[in-house]
């Protein structure tokens, strides 16, 4: 019996009928939507109250959009014609209900849970490039990566796929063990451990143990794919025991083993075991080892080599996660690399890496504009000013402009290449863009909350249409 009709829905969400569907159903349900603005037709419409956003007001947009049903977590809606309604205690309980019980009916749905410091989406879209060419399946949605977000792409896995690709993420304690109970892996990975949610958690053990415990639900006969070489994460396995464990890196101990790495502005060529040899088309060496874990992943998927590259060479950087931009005509162009989804100390000296690997336009500079790093707790200060002095000793880089409380407060740091900014309005990021010229080759990067993309827009505006 399949797991999608009203009353299964209604049975596993843990709810009672408002409005019981008709007798003669047409409209059948198939995954769950929070958004009516993207609902596909026959999708459960799940109405939750927000801060700004209250979605039991939406129930007749949702019908109009194609809902089957809706769940809503009180009585008192107004109920639109022909709509079924479940009422549910709590919203969110419901929909890691749900998905836990879609995972149980989905025997044949292998799921790949990705977790991380650094590297989730880009790893997690890199994996459903490789598995996509001879596998049918989905991946997370954007950063569709929390305790909405993965029972989501869960439950809207459709009924053949082969595999879904999960990205998990965090900020607090328990948060990865409760996603791992729900996804319930056949493949779990861990893409790195660094100072990430360092406020959160307090220390890189702690990042480390929180990491390791999507391990303890990957299911039998699963596998484990972790960085190599990392002791800290090493240690916190052996705490809780594991899967099979398959180690990425660049270390000796390396089961999949990175052995050499070509950047360029096309893309990176790497080279695994001395043996065979694969190209991604991203920046930054950085991306050698995601795309290597992918290689791991399409590997245990039964794919060979030759499949894996094909795969490799349809991916696309993820929009805001050192994005290639052109502006500007030819001949005066600025090439920007966007990267102000989230910023960390080691993506951020990562991004600085790959920034001094590209080469300059004619009489243009590498110019790094770099804002705050947040949840850092008490690493705040000293993380801040360890960035400073990698632009300080970075030879490719010729200048920067630092934004934010942190940053500013540790442009002395930065050796005489930095100029403090301000980003409280648009006018503050047009007055940063006028400090880029033709030729110049442009790196944006900070955590979420500062909003540096705003810099992106600002030189959109100054440069003209994207490339």
């Amino acid at each position: 019996m399949t797991f999608w009709t009203h009353e299964s829905v209604r049975a596993a969400a843990g709810g009672r009928w408002l409005a019981p569907p008709p007798e003669r159903i047409e409209n059948h349900p198939s995954g769950v939507s929070i958004d009516t603005r993207t609902l596909a037709r026959g999708q459960v419409f799940l109405a939750l109250a927000g801060e700004r956003v209250d979605g039991h007001g939406y129930l007749e947009q949702a019908r109009e959009a194609g809902a089957s049903m809706a769940l809503v977590e009180r009585d008192g809606v107004s109920v639109p014609d022909g709509l079924p309604i479940v009422v549910v205690p709590d919203g969110r309980d419901a929909l890691t209900r749900l998905a836990r019980a879609y995972r149980a009916a989905s025997p044949n749905l292998r799921v790949v849970g990705v977790t991380g410091s650094n590297g989730k989406t880009t790893t997690t879209r890199l994996i459903h490039a490789v598995l996509g060419v001879s596998r049918r399946g989905s991946a997370s949605q954007k950063s569709y990566n929390n305790a909405l977000g993965l029972p989501l792409t869960i439950l809207n896995a459709g009924p053949s796929d082969q595999y879904v690709v999960c990205e998990m993420g965090m900020s607090t304690p328990g948060e990865i063990a409760a996603l791992g109970r729900i996804a319930q892996p056949d493949v779990g990975v861990i893409t790195s451990i660094g100072r990430a949610h360092l406020e959160g958690l307090g220390s890189i053990d702690a990042i480390a143990r929180e990491k390791a415990s999507l391990l303890e639900h990957v299911r039998g006969g699963g596998v484990g794919i972790i960085p190599a070489g990392v002791e800290v994460l090493e240690r916190a396995i052996e705490r809780i025991g594991s899967p099979r464990l398959v180690r990425v890196g660049t270390d000796d101990a390396a089961d999949v083993r990175v052995t050499s790495v070509k950047t360029g502005a096309r893309g990176v060529v790497f080279e695994l075991n001395g043996r065979a040899a694969f190209e991604v088309p991203l920046l930054g060496a950085h991306n050698a080892h995601n795309a290597a874990v992918a290689v791991a992943v399409g590997r245990r998927f039964g794919l060979d080599d030759d499949e894996i590259r094909t795969g490799l060479a349809l991916a696309e950087p993820v929009p805001g996660r050192l994005e290639r931009v052109t502006l500007g005509p030819r001949g005066s162009q600025v090439r920007v690399l966007n990267d102000a989804y989230n910023a960390n100390p080691d993506s951020m000296l990562a991004a600085i890496g790959t920034l001094c690997e590209l080469k300059p336009g004619k009489g243009g500079r590498r110019v790094a504009i770099l804002g705050d790093m947040l949840e850092l707790g008490d690493d705040r200060e000293s993380a801040h000013a360890e960035v400073a002095r990698a632009i300080a000793g970075a030879r490719g880089v010729h200048a920067a402009v630092l934004v934010g409380d942190a940053m500013r407060g540790v442009a002395g740091d930065a050796g005489g290449k930095a100029t403090p900014g301000e980003l409280a309005s648009d006018a503050d990021a047009d007055r940063i863009a006028a400090l880029i010229e033709p030729g110049d080759v442009v790196l944006i990067k900070a955590s979420r909350g500062v909003r540096l993309e705003r810099v992106a827009e600002a030189l959109d505006r100054r440069f003209g249409a994207r490339r």
